[in-house]
């Protein structure tokens, strides 16, 4: 069968060969067409532009209908190798453009990689229907699901081949013909609205521009100002000072500005984006989005769209869920109502603040006045010790004492002049892959931080692993003169944040393709469990260094470091969980009625209480994670993978090593490398020797009161592991030109 497969895809080629042969002037050769000649086998980044991808794509389809139809149209009885084994391997060169596009379309979101996006999404759900809903293809995977126990199949394989009937089942192969057209029709509408939702947000954020003179920026350290005046130069705007919706620019406003006016200014245009009878208005795509996912879950089968998305999460119900979530409030609701308090009564003390209330836009201000007060530190006079570069030293410092592995600044194509490039060796010295670092702000590039894959780990026809390229990509303000990118408390956990996701998908070691992804919320284990090193004392001592002076970050510093971190948890946990909560139940509306999105989220956050200073981390019309992200139904999975990572550090608390390698190997060996070939559950289980445990989780927030007993004598700093040749450390790598 292996051999007709082959057959037929070589005519195919051969025919799409041809008929594009015989004009007399040759185009430039699509780079996205051919095999990538480049080191690693990464992607030719330097030869790429939007309008190779529509041809691309139709090509990559093309193919993987090809090889799908020679495994339904196969005359032998199905087996593991002709039906499971193949349709795993089908459609690589399809997934490798996606992984691919994905990335480029959100991080150089241009208008043509926009329009590209909008006109391919539909055909690309349409394309996937096509092949779930193959009846001849499912008749044979279902007659294998159906004698499964008697087919001597090991645990890889019966997971493979379980998860895929699954899949199918789930993409609507048990409906009929009208049902199955219906299906269709939603899931190419789906992908059309999300695609404009997420263009919408793009230019809504982008046109926000805040532009201030010099006696404007009261209040402002000169961190935020020289970044604003770097932001404006670069725009043509003179000697001014430009603030944007960009996280580090909105919250230097919000947390340092004197002016009230101007906080309310910032804070209004971040949250009221593409709301009602805005220019870029997202209400028709919110409420058309439900209301789709309303009927596709009646169709499957189910109550409500939580319903079914969650079946197959670890959670496997929204009511698991949701008891999760009120767990969580009032606890969280109660600390932020004590913070709130403590804000009023500063606020009232500040003669410039004559207003008659606290506003939402206050609590970032007055929460730092706050923190310098009660905990004698701030922002300002922690980033010196957080430089990027020291960050980033200290994040190959921490993966090398766990894990043995090592980063090699590399020469390859990249996407922007930015980029860094590094392959990964493994401790043994074998290749990993190849890790890219993307992460200042630009025009054009989507907000926020990620990390994703280039190309994907699988094993080829001949049993090679074949390493994946993994992109870490964030959002932070640019270097300005003499004085390098210095970070946050928050940008520095979030590095460590998408670096965890990136180890997780460079540890990933499975056989099948089909079983690389883990549940919904699973995947943040990987990525919040990283954070928690950030800024334990051990850690800080290796990395925190002053940029100017290299003085290591002193123990008084740490002390009032750690014991802030505690500080306006109620806030950060509240607005977390009525996000969370907003999503949720606007997936569990069991009825098709008209509603309003701003009222429904309005009644929802009274009836929950919330206090009208805390809104929820993201409301609908800018809410990406859900309507344009994956997460539909799921924000929760930060907080349900929350009780996991807090369990999971607890382990290396109680070894007395928070570095303890053969703890690491085993989190690497039963967290970090089977990606989906076992559940979660069972994943924990066999790293933990039980059920987590959600207390870690509650004194991590600070809603158990216990004392920080993490301040220990200073260890010896150690070397950064970051080399080229040998063992040999490395001095800071320069950016990597195309």
């Amino acid at each position: 069968m292996e051999r007709r497969l082959r057959f037929f895809v070589l005519l195919l080629c051969t025919a799409m060969t041809l008929s594009s042969c015989g004009g007399r002037k040759e185009a430039p050769a699509n780079p996205l067409l051919s095999e990538w000649d480049t080191p690693y086998g990464v992607p030719p980044f330097d030869r790429i532009v939007p309008a190779d991808f529509p041809p691309a794509f139709d090509r990559a389809m093309s193919l993987h209908n090809a090889e799908i139809e020679a495994i339904a149209s196969d005359g032998d009885e199905p087996t593991f190798d002709n039906t499971m084994l193949a349709y795993d391997r089908a459609g690589l060169r399809l997934g490798r453009l996606r992984l691919l596009f994905d990335m480029l379309s959100a991080s150089d979101a241009t208008p043509e990689m926009q329009s590209v996006r909008e006109r391919m999404m539909p055909l690309l759900a349409e394309h996937d229907d096509r092949i779930r809903m193959n009846e001849r293809l499912f008749a044979r995977i279902r007659t294998l699901y159906d004698v499964r126990r008697s087919l001597g199949l090991d645990a890889d394989e019966m997971r493979l081949l379980e998860r895929t009937y699954d899949e199918f089942v789930r993409s609507g192969a048990l409906l009929d013909a009208d049902e199955k057209a219906r299906l269709q029709r939603i899931n190419a509408d789906l992908a059309a609205a999300g695609a404009r939702f997420g263009a919408h947000l793009l230019a809504a954020t982008k046109a926000y521009g805040l532009v201030l003179g010099e006696n404007e920026l009261e209040g402002l350290p000169p961190t935020v100002r020289d970044a604003a005046r770097a932001r404006a130069a670069e725009r043509g705007l003179g000697n001014r000072s430009l603030f944007t919706l960009d996280e580090p620019s909105r919250l230097g406003v919000l947390t340092h500005s004197s002016r009230r006016d101007l906080r309310e200014a910032v804070y209004r245009a971040y949250t009221e984006r593409c709301a009602r009878d805005s220019a870029y208005d997202n209400t028709r795509e919110i409420v058309e989005i439900s209301r789709l996912r309303l009927e596709k879950a009646r169709l499957l089968g189910y109550a409500s769209y939580a319903d079914y998305a969650l079946s197959d999460c670890m959670a496997r119900t929204p009511e698991a869920a949701d008891r999760l979530l009120a767990d969580l409030w009032e606890p969280a609701l109660e600390q932020a109502r004590e913070e709130l308090g403590e804000l009023e009564t500063l606020r009232q003390r500040d003669r410039r603040d004559t207003s008659g209330r606290f506003e939402a836009w206050d609590w970032w201000y007055y929460a730092e006045k706050l923190r310098k007060r009660d905990y004698a530190v701030d922002e300002e006079m922690l980033r010196p010790y957080f430089s990027l570069e020291n960050v980033r030293t200290g994040i190959f410092f921490l993966a090398n004492r766990l894990y043995g592995i090592t980063f090699r600044p590399v020469v390859v194509p990249v996407s922007h002049p930015q980029m860094l490039a590094y392959e990964v060796l493994d401790a043994d010295a074998s290749h990993l892959g190849v890790l890219y670092f993307d992460l200042f702000s630009r025009a054009g590039k989507s907000g926020g931080a990620w990390c994703g894959l280039f190309t994907e780990q699988y094993y080829d026809a001949d049993g090679r692993r074949v390493a994946p390229a993994v992109g870490v990509v964030c959002n932070f303000a640019p270097a300005s003169g003499t004085t390098p990118t210095l970070l946050t408390l928050d940008e520095t956990a979030t590095l460590f944040h998408e670096f965890g996701h990136a180890l997780h998908f460079l540890f990933r070691d499975v056989r099948y393709r089909g079983l690389s992804e883990v549940e919904g919320d699973f995947v943040e284990l990987p990525s919040q469990i990283m954070e928690n090193w950030a800024f334990e004392p051990e850690m800080l001592r290796q990395y925190a260094t002053h940029y100017r002076t290299g003085e290591i970050i002193p123990d008084e510093l740490v002390r009032k470091l750690r014991r802030s971190l505690r500080f306006n948890q109620g806030f950060a946990l509240t607005e977390l969980v009525a996000a969370a909560r907003t999503d949720l139940d606007l997936h569990r509306r069991p009825e098709d009625a008209p509603f309003d999105p701003a009222e429904f989220e309005r009644a929802l956050t009274g009836r929950y209480g919330l206090i009208p200073q805390i809104a929820p981390r993201y409301r609908y019309p800018y809410f990406a994670h859900i309507f344009d992200g994956g997460y539909e139904a799921g924000y929760y999975f930060y907080l349900w993978a929350e009780v996991l990572d807090k369990d999971a550090f607890e382990a290396f608390r109680e070894s007395g090593d928070l570095f303890d390698r053969r703890l690491a190997e085993r989190f690497r060996r039963e967290v970090l490398e089977p990606g989906g070939s076992r559940s979660g559950e069972a994943m924990f289980r066999a790293f933990r020797g039980r059920e987590p445990d959600r207390r870690a989780m509650l004194r991590a927030r600070g809603l158990l009161d216990e004392p920080d007993t993490a301040i220990r004598p200073a260890p010896p700093r150690m070397r950064p592991y970051v080399r080229l040749d040998g063992d040999e450390p490395l001095t800071p790598a320069k950016p990597i030109t195309k």
